[in-house]
């Protein structure tokens, strides 16, 4: 009789957790694959990366936030941050004790970069603050922790449609701290450490890799054209 109880809380957790991707994104069903899938999860996963891109922002991405249409702004946030409180609240109930949710945000969301525009800046920043009050909502409801990383530069699919990532490449890699190449397994390595018992008092963090970048106050050369 328990077991059956704890189905059928299960079920009912997968039903919320679609109805929350669907208010978040508002979108047609084909288009939700993945928050469709994490509906049907049987497995009580321990760790959660917040991953999200919208293709249809791109045209905006570089629009100034005086030119960013109410429509895109709200999109904007509903996408890259609402999404995520959407997320845990789906989620938080299925993981195991000790979880971990991570995110990924921009310096954008703190520091002016002229061109990350069509409210991007703005959602970031929403990213960054609900990291904050969620991680003591979610640590007291649930007992989960809560992070963003804040990635340096990289080309990727979703950087690439802002039209000048190679610019903001070179540029940070000049006036860093550490003047390596920065890597996508930089990331990979930080969530895993924030993912891990390793990181288990550590929570409502912004956590910074990008090689020093975000110390910085000054710029040390000129960037290369890009």
């Amino acid at each position: 009789c328990a077991q059956t109880d704890r189905h059928a809380a299960t079920r009912r957790l997968r039903r919320e957790a679609l109805v929350a991707s669907r208010e978040a994104f508002d979108q047609p069903i084909a288009d939700r694959t993945v928050f469709d899938a994490l509906a049907r999860l049987t497995v009580r996963q321990r760790a959660v990366i917040h991953l999200t891109y919208w293709a249809d922002l791109a045209p905006g991405a570089v629009a100034a936030l005086l030119d960013t249409s109410r429509r895109g702004y709200l999109e904007a946030v509903s996408v890259s941050a609402y999404s995520n409180l959407a997320l845990m609240r789906a989620l938080g109930p299925l993981m195991r004790p000790g979880g971990s949710f991570l995110s990924l945000t921009y310096m954008a969301g703190e520091r002016v970069i002229p061109g990350y525009g069509g409210g991007m800046s703005s959602a970031k920043a929403a990213l960054e603050a609900d990291t904050r009050t969620l991680a003591y909502e979610v640590g007291r409801r649930w007992g989960h922790r809560v992070n963003t990383i804040s990635a340096g530069p990289y080309a990727s699919r979703a950087a690439s449609a802002i039209g000048f990532i190679a610019t903001m490449i070179n540029y940070s890699k000049a006036n860093s701290p550490l003047t390596r190449d920065f890597e996508a397994t930089d990331v990979g390595h930080a969530a895993a450490f924030l993912a891990s018992p390793l990181a288990a008092a550590i929570t409502g963090s912004t956590v910074y890799v990008d090689n020093g970048y975000h110390a910085m106050g000054m710029a040390v050369v000129p960037p290369e054209a890009g």
